[in-house]
């Protein structure tokens, strides 16, 4: 396979690497899995001669043309982590011939990958209108509101979807190309995942911080204090709407309009983050603990534990 990877002034460097390193020892190591394993023939490809990384790097790509020949195109996250900024420089001029690039791979029928922030190019390309895709879980609330006819999904770490596959935070990158990797060969990836001491990581859910989140619209952030003070309480969301000031339907608006979900789910989110942080750092009992986040039930909290976290309830002791 012919792999275009785009590099540009402010790349992610953590992003570029991680993808060039994956592959690398999947060529390397696709000899102890069969004489005929899949290849990845990888070349940078840039905007200009020479580009500088986020860390100050110099690399020099061959120029975006090259792309025209590729069965796959892989475009790294910008290393800005404010939405601000990072929308800025998607949307503007100095982006435009990546994104150009995107487009006109995809319109050929291209594959194109990306993670982080890297997936907002893709949507500002308008590669992702109508599709499931994921990105950085910090940075959702602005992709959300930028790019409201992508289908955003952080049920998964990787999704991939009629010839688009993106990837969650910063080293989503692995995950991504790991991704890419296992379409190839299954058993591959797996090796490679082995030498390299990588974990699955099938989801973002477990590193959001929901308050993070909630910084990002007031209402949704009453909300979560709120909450927050009542979490061992029955909550009511009629009750919790009046008491911050707002409709009920303000406040599912609010919090569709910010993290896509609805008041419950965010609710849960937060007695999950609050179990998980008490097991990890206390010896309170599971059914203490519970009684805490507000579940009367101890296996309510572990099945939504597993369901969220992919961890069991020993398994979070045990990180501690």
């Amino acid at each position: 396979m012919q792999v275009a990877v785009v590099v540009y002034d402010g790349v992610f460097d953590s992003g570029l690497s991680a993808v060039l390193d994956v592959l690398s020892n999947a060529n390397a190591l696709g000899g102890r899995i069969h004489e005929s394993s899949p290849t990845w023939n990888v070349t940078l490809v840039g905007p200009t001669p020479q580009v500088r990384t986020g860390a100050g790097f110099l690399v020099s790509p061959e120029p975006l043309e090259v792309a025209e020949t590729a069965d796959l195109l892989v475009v790294p996250a910008l290393g800005e982590s404010d939405a601000s900024a990072l929308l800025d420089h998607v949307g503007g001029e100095v982006s435009r011939p990546v994104r150009d690039l995107i487009a006109r791979t995809r319109a050929r029928g291209t594959t194109v990958a990306s993670a982080c922030a890297g997936t907002f190019l893709l949507a500002e390309a308008g590669v992702l209108d109508g599709l499931r895709a994921t990105t950085t879980w910090w940075l959702s609330p602005a992709f959300r509101t930028r790019y409201p006819k992508v289908r955003l999904d952080h049920s998964q770490m990787v999704i991939g979807c009629e010839g688009v596959i993106t990837a969650g935070a910063a080293f989503g990158h692995v995950d991504l190309a790991l991704a890419i990797v296992r379409a190839g060969s299954p058993a591959l990836a797996d090796l490679v995942a082995r030498y390299l001491v990588v974990d699955e990581r099938p989801s973002q859910a477990a590193y959001t911080i929901p308050s993070a989140l909630a910084e990002s619209d007031p209402t949704l952030a009453a909300f979560e204090v709120w909450t927050r003070e009542h979490l061992a309480e029955p909550i009511s969301i009629p009750e919790a709407a009046r008491a911050i000031g707002v409709s009920e339907r303000t406040l599912q608006r609010a919090v569709q309009r910010t993290v896509g979900t609805s008041p419950i789910r965010f609710v849960q989110d937060l007695r999950i983050e609050r179990a998980s942080h008490l097991l990890r750092t206390t010896g309170l009992s599971l059914e203490t603990i519970s009684r805490r986040v507000g579940y009367e039930h101890p296996n309510t909290l572990r099945v939504l534990l597993r369901e969220r976290t992919g961890k069991t309830t020993s398994a979070l002791r045990g990180s501690k």
